[in-house]
C-alpha cells in the first residue's frame, strides 16, 4: 500500500472577503475530488482571505499510478488562473515505512 499527499499554498487573486475566498476555494476542492477521487480539504489560513492551504491524500497499490495522479492534481491547481501557486509539498509513504 502506498499513500501520497500534496499540500498547496495558494495566493488568491482579487478576493476581498472570506465569502469571495470560499467561492474560489470550494470549486478547486470539488474538482480535485470529482476528477481524481482523492480526499481533499482546505486545511489552513481559513481566517486569511487572500491565502489558502489545500491538502489532498490518495491511497494506491501502485506507486506509479499514485505519482501520476498527484502530478495531474498539481497541474490542475497550477493551471487555475484565479490562484497563484506559491508552494507544493509532496510526500510518499510506502510499504516499507513504519
Amino acid at each position: 500500500m502506498y499513500v501520497g499527499t500534496l499540500s498547496f499554498d495558494l495566493l488568491l487573486g482579487d478576493v476581498r472577503s472570506l465569502k469571495e475566498k470560499r467561492s474560489v476555494v470550494r470549486p478547486i476542492v470539488a474538482e480535485l475530488h470529482r476528477k481524481f477521487a482523492v480526499s481533499v480539504a482546505e486545511v489552513g489560513d481559513q481566517d486569511l482571505y487572500r491565502r489558502a492551504q489545500i491538502a489532498l491524500a490518495m491511497v494506491s497499490g501502485d506507486p506509479g499510478h499514485l505519482a501520476e495522479v498527484l502530478d495531474r492534481c498539481e497541474r490542475l491547481v497550477a493551471a487555475r488562473p484565479e490562484v497563484e501557486l506559491l508552494s507544493v509539498r509532496r510526500r510518499f509513504h510506502g510499504g516499507d515505512d513504519e
